[in-house]
Formats: structure tokens, C-alpha cells, sequence
């Protein structure tokens, strides 16, 4: 795939994962702000369980702000190989960004995009899981906290 269907793909695949990084980090932050005020006004705060659940879920909101802030980097190095005409210099300007940056060693050749779309991928399925738990266990500390 080159030239414009690739740069589209690529830019498509980019804006997703801008939406993706932001609605449950946008989430996360508007419960991390309300639960403890709801908390302390039912009284979870003196339950052990409904405390944990607190504590585990303020954890799993740590871990979907973290992956988010990974996703709208990764949405970001996708928009650079957008800016390219194909697949192999966009793969090489990345790869050579990353290695100056030391965040990844200079791979002998450019992975494909494929394979840096399903990678992408892995971290969004990361995300949601935690999003998950952290919905669980905030309804959970909602369920064990006294009347």
C-alpha cells in the first residue's frame, strides 16, 4: 500500500486511536473526581472491602490514564507515518525517532504496518480491561458500603 490509500488508512487509524486514548481517560477523571465525595458520604471509606475496591480502583484509573497517554503517543507516530508517501520511510522515520528518543533499539528492518496496528491494538485491549476494573470495582465499593 502506498501513496494516498496508505496515508489514509494510516490518518484514519490515527484519529480512532486520539478518540480512544480520550473518552475513558475523560471518564476516569470525571469518577475520580465524584466517587470520593460519594464515597465519604455513604461511608465506604469504613468498610474494608468497599476501601480495597476504592484502593483498586484508584490503581486501574492509574493504569487507563497511563495507557491512554501510550495510545495518543502511538496515535501520534501514526500521523508521522501519514506524512510519508509509503510504508517503508514512514516505518524508518519512526524506528529512527524511537531509537534517538532510546525508547526502542534500531530494528534491522522497518516492521510492517500491520504489525504496528495489532501492537496498537494489544494496548487498547490493555485499556479497556483496566477501564473495566475500575468500573467494577467502583460499583463494588458502591455495593459495600453501609446504608
Amino acid at each position: 500500500m502506498t501513496g494516498n490509500a496508505y496515508q489514509q488508512s494510516t490518518d484514519r487509524f490515527a484519529g480512532m486511536l486520539m478518540r480512544q486514548a480520550a473518552w475513558p481517560a475523560a471518564i476516569v477523571l470525571a469518577a475520580n473526581m465524584l466517587a470520593p465525595l460519594a464515597a465519604r458520604a455513604r461511608g465506604a471509606f469504613e468498610t474494608l472491602p468497599a476501601a480495597v475496591a476504592l484502593s483498586l480502583a484508584a490503581v486501574s484509573a492509574v493504569a487507563v490514564l497511563a495507557l491512554s497517554a501510550l495510545l495518543a503517543f502511538d496515535a501520534l507516530l501514526f500521523r508521522l507515518m501519514a506524512s510519508h508517501d509509503d510504508m517503508s520511510s514512514a516505518g524508518a522515520a519512526v524506528d529512527d525517532m524511537l531509537a534517538r528518543m532510546r525508547l526502542k533499539l534500531l530494528p534491522p528492518s522497518p516492521r510492517s504496518l500491520d504489525e504496528r496496528m495489532a501492537g496498537t491494538r494489544r494496548l487498547l485491549t490493555s485499556q479497556r480491561i483496566a477501564l473495566g476494573l475500575f468500573v467494577a470495582m467502583l460499583l463494588a465499593a458502591g455495593f459495600w458500603a453501609p446504608r
